[in-house]
């Protein structure tokens, strides 16, 4: 894991793949954030993050104006470009 996280390379990575606009983007991964570290607030170990949980907190928020399959691509692809980059992996 030896590269850190460039916002601005991951919200191009995912806007070439999409027609998600950037602003949405930031706004989806500005939630996914909040979501994480809401989750991780008490844990002394790592927090299983359920992705149908937080596609719907996305979808909660009032200022997201995205459908499902949109907020769901967009995390999809996060999670991809994690992966590429070395910066995150699936746990068995």
């Amino acid at each position: 894991m030896s590269e850190q996280l460039n916002e601005q390379e991951l919200v191009y990575y995912i806007a070439s793949h999409t027609d998600a606009k950037p602003e949405n983007i930031r706004l989806v991964l500005k939630h996914e954030a909040a979501f994480i570290s809401n989750a991780h607030k008490g844990a002394s170990d790592d927090v299983d993050i359920d992705s149908d949980e937080l596609v719907d907190y996305v979808l909660s928020r009032s200022d997201v104006k995205l459908d499902e399959l949109t907020v769901e691509t967009i995390l999809d692809l996060e999670m991809d470009y994690l992966m590429e980059k070395g910066l995150a992996g699936y746990v068995d």
